[in-house]
């Protein structure tokens, strides 16, 4: 009996210590490096943030993308973004090509449960939908920024849901049911929260201690900082401050923080000038201070606390970087760009080679080494010495500024031949049963406009004239009939507008608008910014009736051939529901 009950306690703790660990990815959104107090920022207090430094491994020089999908996408395939398909941010630019492995189908393919809670900014319809990408759970919205953060209409596995209080509070809310859902089990829980990216949109709770401010410290030319744009987004970083702590202790007292990596980074510089390190540059830029991002990786009594180090990593990194922690293969159908950084956090001494890490914006490449930067002019930068890119040192290393020329135009070649190669692309019907084509992904003709100056979340309104239309250039996957739906507000007097849904060389269906729909626009009380692009309400399901679509590429219009009052309708978006099998 003593034998038995000895091999038990033997197999038990074998198994306990086989368990892989759980993963948790927490990305932000528009957070500049800067804004931190574990960074040097005293206008802020982040000390949930800054724990996860104390109790582990900052990695003091990695780098993201310039704007928010390229990260995304470089973060879950390890590979350099425009190789992947993404572009850009709106119009489709930040879909993530199907045939691209993410880092939640390695994980889920390994037993892992996989969930995403935040912004996913990779596409909207299947198969580029985070349900589609390895995430068996998904909550939140997949367009490049929402308008409103408050309550909002979100996604819930592909479902059409309303928020419940602020985004990141939700977003966290979720993320924390998984955790506890999958306790007993493996589980990859990726939390891309959405702030501080604009609308600078945060309750009075967090915005009530920065309202007044004084603030210490500012952009390292104070006369371009927005000083009201920097003191909501310190507001909205310590409500981000807030919630990871809601994570963190979840984890504690599930028991679950020392078999659970903990990864913190953000997806580009700050959206406005302020203080950053008296870095150069912002988000959108391809300098130091629009590159470089806060990271921590904390794996409690696995990996060393308190650890800096200083070799250059980036997002592509980090794909090879946990699946080599969880001791998973990287099974990838393209080869990877990033390198796993493993040897770094465990190792006083690693095997690490010199590397360059490129970044390109347009026909601009920016490359940084371990002790350089060469950025898009030609100029060079020791970054060792002068992170602010204050002295250009070219003239006194012509030879390294010709190799890092030569290396920037090699790596400008393949990607301005992959931005090529995927330029062209439609939108997807068909490959779930539901397809929402949104007001970002259509063109207005005629006098129709958006109803903001970024497509990602706007709707389409001023359409006065019968010849006016809206289209949609998409691809469908089998030829077979449709449910269409269109969501729409109509205001009294409008009503009566007859609203036409067509393909070419395919089918038709038209209604007529009976009810008026005229909701006011969410309101914008606590958007701390006097002048906002965004305007959000909400918008009614009228059905359109049955529509053939027929296989392949052709354009989907919506017109209105009867217009009795001033105006049509506002098109939020068409819904397309498989009736065939």
């Amino acid at each position: 009996m003593l034998l038995l009950k000895i091999s038990a306690l033997t197999l038990l703790f074998a198994t306990l210590a086989a368990r892989q660990p759980n993963v948790v990815v927490i990305l932000t959104d528009d957070q500049g490096w800067g804004d931190l107090s574990v960074s040097g920022n005293t206008n802020l207090a982040t000390p949930h943030i800054d724990s996860l430094a104390d109790q582990g491994i900052t990695m003091e020089n990695f780098y993201v993308c310039q704007v928010c999908a390229p990260t995304r996408a470089e973060f879950l395939t390890g590979r350099y973004y425009p190789r992947t398909g993404v572009s850009g941010v709106s119009r489709g630019q930040g879909r993530l090509n199907p045939d691209e492995t993410t880092i939640a189908d390695i994980f889920k393919n390994n037993g892992y449960a996989t969930g995403a809670f935040g912004k996913w900014h990779n596409g909207t319809q299947a198969p580029y939908h985070p349900n589609d990408r390895g995430f068996d759970e998904y909550y939140g919205f997949t367009s490049g920024h929402w308008g409103h953060y408050f309550s909002p209409p979100l996604d819930h596995n592909r479902r059409k849901v309303r928020g419940h209080g602020y985004v990141v509070d939700d977003f966290t809310d979720h993320a924390i049911d998984f955790i506890k859902a999958n306790r007993d089990q493996p589980f990859f829980c990726y939390i891309p929260y959405n702030t501080p990216h604009s609308p600078m949109m945060i309750s009075d709770e967090f915005y009530g201690k920065f309202e007044y401010q004084e603030l210490a410290q500012h952009y390292r030319d104070p006369d371009v900082e927005d000083v009201m744009m920097t003191r909501a987004a310190l507001a909205m970083c310590e409500n981000i401050d807030w919630n990871v702590g809601r994570v963190l202790s979840t984890l504690d007292k599930l028991q679950l923080s020392d078999d659970t990596i903990v990864v913190y980074f953000s997806d580009n510089g700050p959206n406005s000038y302020r203080w950053n390190g008296d870095m150069k540059g912002r988000k959108s830029s391809i300098e130091e201070g629009g590159l470089r991002s806060p990271f921590f990786i904390r794996w409690t009594n696995t990996l060393p606390a308190g650890k800096s180090v200083p070799q250059i990593t980036g997002a592509i990194d980090l794909l090879p970087t946990l699946t080599q922690l969880a001791s998973l293969t990287p099974n990838t159908a393209k080869p990877l760009d990033g390198r796993s950084f493993e040897s770094l956090l465990s190792n006083s001494n690693p095997k690490w080679q010199p590397r360059s890490l490129f970044a390109i914006k347009g026909n601009q490449v920016s490359v940084r080494t371990q002790r350089y930067r060469l950025d898009a002019k030609g100029q060079l930068f020791n970054i060792n010495t002068d992170r602010g890119q204050h002295t250009n040192v070219a003239k006194t290393h012509p030879a390294i500024v010709k190799e890092l020329q030569a290396q920037a135009r090699a790596h400008q070649k393949i990607m301005q031949a992959a931005f090529a190669q995927y330029a062209d692309r439609p939108f997807t019907v068909g490959y779930a049963p539901t397809t929402t084509l949104p007001a970002r992904d259509a063109e207005p003709h005629g006098t129709i406009q958006r109803s903001s100056k970024a497509p990602n979340n706007s709707f389409f309104t001023h359409w006065t004239k019968t010849s006016d239309s809206i289209t949609w250039d998409i691809d469908v996957s089998d030829s077979a009939n449709y449910e269409a739906i269109a969501y729409y507000t109509c205001a009294a007097g409008n009503e009566g507008v007859t609203l036409k849904l067509s393909m070419e060389k395919a089918g038709t269906t038209k209604t007529k608008v009976t009810e008026v729909f005229d909701p006011p626009l969410y309101d914008k009380s606590l958007e701390r910014m006097a002048e906002s692009h965004y305007f959000v309400k909400d918008f009614k399901p009228l059905a359109l009736g049955k529509i053939k679509l027929s296989r392949g590429r052709g354009l989907l219009r919506l017109t209105a051939p009867n217009i009795p009052g001033q105006q049509a309708v506002d098109i939020h978006s068409i819904e397309l529901n498989r009736i065939d099998p």
